[in-house]
């Protein structure tokens, strides 16, 4: 991987003074064992942003919860995550992603205990915001790893690599956490969860080192250092990559990782056995349609092909939940749709990556990342918000027409940013290639 001669911006540093890919690129039984840690701690991750879906009406029953305080109490994790995007940008850029996420998974591991020791709903959200913060950095600091060992060709198929290995932990947050809510509580069960966070913590400590996990940033000031998020934010088509990254996965976290639950509680009479199975089902569709969203981009010779096929098709299936009339059997089918359709966030990862410099890789990718998981803090509250408006019926359930109205506002945000990320620029690198591999 040749540096690139010019100016980095506003940075002060020069794109051939920093590394593109520091040593050779790990192979065979090395990259294996980096990817299987650093997607290890990026499954606690999944797990806790998901976790709440499942044991949504235990919480309620528990602690006399609105629909609001559940929005508030799963999107408050968004909200800090959101937050913490640009001083963790800033951070893998200047300290290395190594530190950035060691320092993290302390600040999890105290949230997930202060979560399973909460007495009251307050207790409970202040665990989340916690979590936010200590969850922040286990996505873009592996990708800014990847970024930087691995050729730009192959960001896409890691980043969905990353995904699929990381989403057991989503896996994690649905039957299996339903059975442990069910044998031994919702407290213990966060007790061993918080061992879990320990274990991946240690495990970026003893199997994450070597040159690209360490700072070459560090000689830029903090003045510098924010010049290059202004910096950031100014390349080119940065904003409609900024829309689709606020809405696919909102989607998803707002769906799966909320409402689901509930709405099969409410709507279909799903106890916590049955709900757990329902989004195990849709949650391993979408590990495995990871993997082929990872490498639609390389077949496809583009980023947007493959983001505009899966956003569509995530508007139809939400669409088509809030306009027809689903049944036990068809919800379940219809959610596996979903969890396939909504799955497309390798290409989009990959798109928005390669707007930005190298100097600008920690910054560019957590900028983005904001918008990810500032959008499902958006839509999981304005849905708890929509959800109240219509009120629980006189067994204590939302009607079915609050779920429908769920999914319609869903589908319009996707496609208002469709709209504008069509006109988006696409760098992709085999846009210059002919079907056989080579230059035009």
């Amino acid at each position: 991987m040749r540096p690139v001669e010019r100016r980095a911006g506003g940075t002060g540093m020069k794109d051939s003074q920093i590394p593109t890919g520091v040593g050779a690129a790990p192979v065979g039984s090395q990259a294996a064992l980096l990817i299987a840690v650093l997607a290890g701690i990026y499954s606690v991750s999944q797990f806790l942003r998901n976790s709440i879906g499942v044991i949504a009406p235990n919480l309620a029953a528990d602690l006399s919860l609105t629909a609001t305080d559940l929005g508030l109490l799963s999107s408050g994790f968004f909200l800090t995550f959101a937050a913490a995007q640009i001083p963790v940008g800033i951070s893998i850029d200047r300290y290395g992603p190594r530190r950035v996420m060691l320092v993290c998974s302390l600040i999890a591991v105290a949230g997930v205990l202060l979560f399973a020791l909460a007495r009251d709903a307050t207790m409970l959200v202040g665990a989340r915001l916690l979590l936010g913060i200590g969850c922040s950095s286990f996505f873009m600091a592996p990708l800014a790893i990847y970024a930087r060992l691995f050729p730009p060709e192959r960001f896409a198929f890691l980043t969905g690599i990353q995904l699929s290995i990381g989403n057991f932990g989503t896996l994690a947050a649905t039957a299996p956490l339903a059975f442990a809510a069910e044998s031994i509580g919702w407290r213990a069960s966060f007790l061993v969860v918080a061992a879990f966070a320990a274990a991946a913590g240690l495990a970026v400590f003893l199997g994450v080192r070597g040159p690209a996990v360490t700072a070459w940033a560090g000689r830029e000031s903090w003045r510098m250092a924010l010049a290059g998020v202004r910096e950031a934010v100014r390349v080119r088509s940065f904003w409609p990559l900024f829309l689709m990254h606020a809405t696919g996965y909102a989607a998803f976290g707002t769906v799966i990782g909320l409402w689901a639950g509930p709405f099969l509680s409410d709507v279909y009479g799903f106890d916590l056995e049955r709900r757990g199975v329902a989004l195990f089902a849709a949650s391993a569709t979408q590990i495995a349609a990871l993997f082929l969203w990872g490498a639609a981009d390389r077949l496809l010779r583009g980023y947007k092909p493959p983001v505009v096929l899966g956003a569509s098709a995530t508007i139809a299936c939400l669409a088509y939940a809030a306009l027809m009339p689903l049944g036990p059997v068809s919800v379940l089918v219809w959610l596996i749709a979903f969890g396939a359709a909504v799955a497309y966030t390798p290409p989009v990862m990959a798109h928005g990556k390669s707007l930005f410099p190298q100097n600008l890789i920690g910054r560019g990718i957590t900028l983005m990342n904001i918008g990810t998981m500032g959008g499902v803090f958006v839509m999981q509250t304005v849905t708890g918000r929509l959800m109240d408006l219509f009120g629980r019926g006189p067994l204590g359930h939302y009607p079915q027409e609050a779920y429908k109205a769920v999914f319609s506002l869903l589908a319009l945000a996707i496609a208002a940013a469709l709209i504008t990320y069509v006109l988006a620029h696409d760098p992709h690198p085999g846009r210059d290639r002919d079907p056989g591999g080579t230059k035009k």
